[in-house]
């Protein structure tokens, strides 16, 4: 298991509660990574020697600038190229929007802005366009993510890392409680497979302000702060994990047959079907299928 890429969900806590959120990002989330931890998470890659790639995500990174500002900087004098993924609510003014990149002028190799109307924006929007101004004027490369509504049609949901440009929405988190009832349905015994991540070979993962390493938002491989990353991925089975070996056997249909959970006759998409799953097997799995802030429970406190 190869990992060239550490997607840092440096809080769980946004500004914003979009419907499509993978995370459950919000205002009443609160978990967020210390400096402490930040530079432990750095310490583990350059362990690792594969890393390549830190991002900073959440959430909304920049809702705690200073920690933002002091891990890229920690990243990038290790050699690592650097992304941030933000939904630029900072860049109210063009002034503004410098002000807030200055900093990482020359650190940040992606800069990915959420411009769509989840966010309340769009990418022509004021916000979005002083962002994007700010981010070529100081050299930073900068592109747009935007997710279209449940009903589009003819817009493919991205596999892996969300491109830039725009992809379908994918039903997991909170996309899975609110936007899925606006979609088509599949007969759950279709989804047989995982089709949008890398069970086997993954290739980056991401890490939230607890430690849990995740496969995927809300499947965690084990906890980085009581166990490294490099002995967490050195004993990774996929086929023998609790999750992803029905997964790769059989998708999110396999895992509800196999741990007899009763489904609904159809759901969106396979993640829709694997998120209700996963959602009903917590009490079976209370540490891989963690932590409750990625089902919809308020996270608290600094970890």
């Amino acid at each position: 298991m190869t990992i060239t890429g550490l997607h840092l969900l440096l809080t769980y806590a946004c500004n914003f509660e979009c419907e499509h959120c993978f995370v459950f990002g919000g205002p009443q989330q609160s978990g967020v990574m210390t400096l402490d931890r930040i530079g432990e998470i750095l310490d583990q890659a350059d362990e690792l020697g594969s890393v390549e790639w830190i991002y900073f995500e959440g959430g909304e990174p920049f809702l705690y600038y200073g920690a933002l500002v002091r891990g890229v900087q920690q990243a990038a004098r290790r050699g690592y190229r650097v992304g941030i993924v933000s939904n630029a609510y900072w860049a109210t003014a063009p002034e503004d929007a410098r002000a807030c990149l200055e900093p990482l002028a020359g650190l940040v190799q992606d800069l990915s802005i959420s411009s769509d109307g989840y966010h309340g924006s769009e990418p022509d929007g004021p916000q979005t366009q002083n962002a994007l101004a700010a981010a070529a004027g100081l050299g930073i490369p900068v592109g747009l993510i935007s997710i279209a509504g449940p009903e589009a049609s003819g817009v493919a949901a991205a596999a892996g890392q969300i491109p830039a440009g725009e992809s379908a929405v994918v039903f997991r988190g909170r996309a899975a409680e609110k936007l899925a009832h606006r979609a088509g349905r599949r007969d759950w015994r279709t989804f047989s497979e995982c089709p949008y991540e890398d069970l086997r070979s993954p290739g980056r993962v991401h890490l939230d302000p607890f430690g849990h390493v995740h496969i995927c938002q809300g499947i965690s491989l084990g906890n980085l702060f009581a166990t490294p990353l490099k002995a967490i991925f050195a004993d990774y089975d996929p086929d023998a994990h609790p999750v992803t070996g029905p997964l790769l056997r059989g998708g999110p249909a396999e895992l509800a047959r196999c741990n007899g959970v009763r489904c609904q006759p159809g759901y969106a998409d396979a993640c829709h079907l694997c998120y209700a799953t996963r959602r009903a097997l917590r009490g079976r799995y209370p540490q891989t299928l963690a932590p409750g802030a990625m089902y919809g429970a308020a996270s608290a406190g600094r970890h």
